[in-house]
């Protein structure tokens, strides 16, 4: 006898009793309408401008100002000027917003023939900051254009 012709009994599970259900057979003659899968879409997303436009009302104009300096003092205070001159004639201001400084680097050789390992570094750094002036009035835009900033001082306006 080998271990082939022994046969092993498994042991028979207990049967529970689970409540038989019966379906009702389909009597209806209406056929069903085919499913449809509508797909939602989300809304596209709101810049930052119209997002305040829209908690503003019906306010539609934004007088927008970029200022770029090389100087990180200079730019302060100039953009406290131009914040000073909006406030005064009673504008909606939104920021100053620093924007991230862009940096440029060059590097020169320090001697062009025996030393040519020995090399120079040099950065400029360009400070930036961003003002929304919301619904702007003539005189505002009139006092703005009429301000007198110090040389170094790019300034970039637009009208969103």
């Amino acid at each position: 006898m080998t271990i082939r012709d022994i046969k092993v009994k498994k042991p028979k599970a207990k049967a529970t009793k689970e409540p038989v259900v019966k379906k009702a057979p389909k009597t209806s003659s209406v056929p069903k309408a085919p499913k449809v899968s509508v797909k939602k879409e989300k809304p596209a997303r709101a810049s930052l401008t119209e997002s305040r436009r829209a908690g503003m009302g019906d306010s539609k104009v934004v007088l927008r100002i970029r200022v770029r300096a090389y100087e990180s003092k200079i730019i302060d205070n100039s953009v406290k000027q131009i914040i000073d001159t909006a406030t005064r004639y009673d504008a909606i201001i939104v920021g100053p917003v620093p924007l991230p400084t862009e940096i440029k680097k060059y590097t020169v050789n320090r001697s062009p023939f025996i030393y040519k390992n020995a090399r120079e570094q040099f950065e400029i750094r360009v400070h930036k900051r961003l003002i929304d002036i919301v619904n702007p009035s003539a005189k505002t835009i009139e006092a703005l254009t009429n301000l007198s900033l110090p040389s170094g001082i790019d300034i970039d306006v637009k009208m969103l």
